[in-house]
């Protein structure tokens, strides 16, 4: 189908994890009688339905009257989907009782938009989580829904929580589960962070991401910086390296870990120093970058190197990690004017583009299409390059995140051919 392009929201917990992934999708993929249609929205469904786009984890989809009746929901694994719910199945007869078939296989169900009347009370019975809209936070049903979902023991899922106002009134209601546009940056600590702006971080990242990167400058700014060196040379000396001979320097744990993998682990390295920074925020910042490198390179005549549209969707995140203003955070960092009026001015191509990336995380699609259109670029080739970009970022969070927190299970590899890599055996 043309013209499909889908957005993936997380559902975070109240202990700031993300718990699953909420689909949405364009306009395009509203109920169809027409059967070839539905077919194609079919297809699409069961494409998307792979580990590398929603990473394990749980999925919560909508499902219309159509696509219930034709059992679409068995293409998912009963563990890992919640079947969506809107009115349009609550008043029609015929999906309520494919709900109530799912249901007794093992499905769970949420209901958008609960109201006190009958038809909804009817169907409450199966119901395990009421998704609750917080668009219009002035709406007076919303304390009297969730007080009232919580009495008959279902899961409140606050969405549409898209400023911190709408945040701390989800928590302060009592809701299980939160979820918007740009929940996963409002979820972080607040702690100061300013001391870290004159860590070697930010140095070493504009110096791994330049076009040719030098890889002594690079060895000389992790080697004076024990809280970049040490984990360093501990990661290559892991099970998951499986090298005959430990490294013992920066330099030599260098060219085992590869500079296409080190911007990735020093930029987690950085936050995972046991603070609470929220892990959807930091993989955020992954996927903002990665993706808009990757669509810049689509852009005819674009103004600057995707190394420095990198680095622009990657510090799109600063001001939130470190609790400071985004221009105090760019000012510590040699950026170029471009980026930084991108991101603090939306000026120019590179804000054009800043701004699609966003759009699209709001699934904000009319607003996504005409940014595109500006930049010349399909908008197909933008969905294609989000979903890329997504299988990208989980295969690097995976290998990134591994080696310090499952250490364990790399034991059994040790003796196994690292995937994507070739690591020499022996380090001279």
């Amino acid at each position: 189908m043309e013209n499909n392009y889908i957005v993936r929201q997380p559902v975070l917990d109240m202990k700031k994890e993300v718990y699953a992934y909420d689909i949405l999708w364009n306009d395009s993929f509203e109920e169809q009688k027409d059967l070839a249609a539905a077919s194609a929205v079919e297809n699409f469904i069961s494409e998307l339905n792979n580990e590398r786009f929603l990473d394990g984890k749980v999925t919560f989809l909508t499902f219309t009257p159509n696509l219930l009746m034709r059992n679409v929901p068995k293409l998912f694994d009963a563990q890992k989907l919640v079947i969506q719910i809107d009115d349009s199945v609550v008043i029609h007869p015929l999906a309520q009782k494919v709900i109530y078939r799912f249901h007794k296989q093992g499905y769970r169900i949420a209901i958008k938009n609960f109201e006190f009347t009958p038809r909804y009370f009817r169907i409450l019975e199966i119901v395990d989580f009421i998704k609750v809209d917080f668009s219009n936070m002035k709406n007076p049903s919303l304390k009297n829904i969730i007080n009232f979902g919580t009495s008959m023991s279902k899961q409140i899922v606050a969405y549409n929580v898209d400023s911190p106002e709408a945040k701390d009134m989800a928590i302060s209601l009592g809701c299980n589960y939160i979820q918007g546009a740009s929940v996963a940056q409002q979820f972080t600590s607040k702690v100061n962070r300013m001391d870290h702006m004159q860590s070697n971080f930010f140095q070493l990242m504009v110096a791994i991401t330049r076009e040719e990167p030098d890889i002594d400058e690079i060895a000389s700014i992790i080697s004076r910086d024990v809280t970049l060196a040490f984990p360093l040379i501990k990661l290559v000396n892991s099970a998951y390296f499986a090298l005959r001979n430990q490294v013992s320097s920066v330099k030599q744990a260098l060219i085992v870990l590869g500079l296409g993998q080190l911007k990735e682990w020093v930029y987690l390295l950085s936050f995972k120093d046991g603070s609470n920074f929220p892990e959807e925020l930091i993989r955020m910042s992954f996927l903002r970058a990665q993706f808009s490198s990757e669509l810049s390179k689509a852009i005819p005549n674009f103004p600057i190197a995707s190394s420095e549209v990198y680095l622009m969707g990657m510090f799109s995140t600063l001001g939130n990690l470190l609790d400071v203003p985004l221009e105090s955070a760019l000012s510590e960092l040699a950026l170029s004017q471009e980026v930084k009026n991108a991101l603090l001015k939306g000026e120019g191509p590179c804000g054009i583009l800043y701004n699609l990336v966003c759009a699209y995380e709001r699934a904000d699609w009319k607003g996504m299409s005409q940014l595109a259109g500006q930049l010349g670029v399909s908008v197909n080739v933008v969905s294609q390059k989000y979903f890329e970009s997504v299988e990208y970022v989980n295969s690097i969070w995976r290998e990134l995140t591994n080696p310090y927190d499952e250490q364990a299970d790399f034991q059994s590899q040790a003796t196994a051919e690292p995937k994507g890599r070739a690591v020499s055996q022996t380090v001279e």
